[in-house]
């Protein structure tokens, strides 16, 4: 019998979630997912100096004020984890814009075209490289103005069905819907505990998968954030899962039956439901209303922040 992570490949893109290059090489998945949290425990390693120290020798070269310096050493930073990255997986590597940019439609953009030409700098395509942006409005738009560009889009921190609507229409070209902090909601809210079949955050994903599908949009949907296994089983079949190293460990130990829970074909034939009205106005009172999305939206984006402040603030005494 083969694994459970061997079955999962068979009908799903496998991407690691994770900066950490030795778990890339140990469950050779499709592409590879980071964020500031990742970039920021990855550079804490003693193994990644030499990345941080080049970072760093890269920034004071180009002078400047201290803080410009941190600023193109984070980034400088970011994008070595990823060429790193792409070297060990043969799709693509998602980099994110700074979460502090989460409410500036043109800064974001201006951050990843800067990103995209570092990476063609040092011999890695665009084709290779997914821009990652928060799903706030000024980043749907963002997104929407970079793939007219060229330069594909993974839109993350995404919890309602109106940031996936609005995320669709911008013709982004992947979406993030996080499961487990959907499910972390429920659960505080509740004081209820759920199955793999009533977790909040499955259905959730389930939703966007079969709206899309049924509606025809290309962007691409991957399941993100898990907290256990029975999530991940109960979405086998959604386009594309990203999963920390832990529970890709799980998998590739449990050599169990996983049964296909999402088929695409399938989903494309069904009824078509109401199409979800994506102006600003009615995402931004949609979104408004939905108390779990609004919280985690803004807990996502300051705890993004908090960790690119502390890589920045590492590298800033470096600096100095």
């Amino acid at each position: 019998m083969t694994s459970k992570l061997d079955q999962l490949k068979s009908m799903t893109v496998v991407v690691a979630d994770t900066g950490d290059m030795r778990m890339v090489e140990q469950f050779s998945p499709e592409d590879c997912t980071t964020n500031p949290t990742l970039i920021l425990r990855a550079a804490e390693q003693p193994d990644c100096a030499p990345v941080v120290e080049e970072a760093l020798a890269f920034a004071k070269a180009k002078g400047g004020t201290i803080e410009a310096q941190v600023g193109l050493a984070a980034d400088r930073l970011a994008v070595s984890f990823g060429i790193q990255l792409s070297q060990r997986v043969p799709g693509r590597v998602s980099t994110e814009v700074d979460a502090d940019l989460s409410f500036d439609t043109a800064k974001t953009v201006a951050k990843a075209r800067a990103i995209i030409a570092d990476y063609a700098a040092r011999g890695v395509n665009n084709n290779r490289i997914l821009i990652k942006i928060a799903s706030t409005w000024e980043g749907i738009k963002a997104a929407e103005i970079l793939q007219k560009e060229g330069i594909d889009t993974n839109l993350t921190l995404l919890f309602s069905p109106v940031q996936a609507a609005a995320a669709a229409e911008a013709g982004a070209y992947l979406i993030s819907p996080f499961v487990g902090r959907i499910l972390d909601w429920y659960k505080k809210s509740t004081g209820q505990e759920y199955t793999s079949e009533t977790d909040p955050g499955v259905l959730s994903v389930r939703s966007i998968f079969a709206y899309y599908k049924a509606h025809g949009y290309k962007t691409i949907v991957m399941g993100a954030s898990f907290r256990n296994i029975g999530e991940i089983e109960a979405l086998a079949g959604c386009d594309r899962l990203t999963i920390a190293p832990a529970l890709l460990d799980q998998l590739a130990k449990d050599e169990g039956k996983l049964v296909r829970a999402l088929d695409a074909a399938t989903a494309a034939k069904a009824e078509k439901p109401p199409k979800i009205a994506t102006d600003e106005a009615s995402f931004r009172f949609a979104l408004n209303e939905d108390a779990m999305a609004t919280e985690k939206l803004a807990e996502g984006i300051r705890l993004f922040a908090a960790d690119l402040n502390k890589l920045r603030a590492m590298l800033r005494s470096k600096l100095a």
